[in-house]
């Protein structure tokens, strides 16, 4: 007799790339992420302007206007990373990106560094969400219960991929 053996899911742990509060994408005011359109996450109010790595793995896209950037960890999770709400308007002012797309990272590497006060009074929120673009290939999302997190430190999600 032969016994079928399910693959057991891989885990990987997503680290706070940013420090600040911790908002669920279902608070977030825009119903894109917050009706998880582009896919699931959480989202940050930061209190500092520095974004890093929250993953080790390889840049893959960095926005022209320099508020967003997606990564691909090494077992393969897709993450956006999009500074703010409405901040591709800011045409990438206030904004200074210190990767490039293809880059390797490693968890707590500088990704971008941004003037959050310019954020505050030209954005319609500083909110950051932290998206898992590729949905089919998470199997179960666990979120870590807390109310503030530090950058390259505090693991906020652990995601179990199929």
């Amino acid at each position: 007799m032969f016994k079928w053996f399910r693959k057991k899911a891989e885990k990987e742990a997503i680290v706070a790339p940013l420090t600040g509060n911790i908002v669920t994408l279902e608070s977030v005011p825009d119903p894109v992420f917050a009706q998880k359109m582009m896919g699931d996450g959480v989202a940050i109010e930061p209190t500092e302007g520095i974004v890093v790595a929250p993953i080790d793995g390889e840049i893959v896209q960095v926005f022209p206007t320099k508020h967003a950037i997606g990564l691909r960890s090494k077992k393969g999770l897709e993450i956006l990373i999009h500074i703010g709400l409405e901040t591709v308007g800011m045409n990438g002012e206030g904004f200074e990106v210190h990767v490039q797309a293809g880059d390797c990272v490693k968890v707590g590497d500088r990704l971008i560094t941004f003037d959050l006060s310019l954020v505050q009074q030209k954005a319609k929120s500083t909110i950051t969400p932290i998206i898992i673009t590729n949905s089919d290939a998470i199997e179960h999302i666990e979120r870590v219960e807390v109310e503030t997190v530090q950058r390259g430190q505090t693991v906020m999600m652990t995601i179990a991929t199929k």
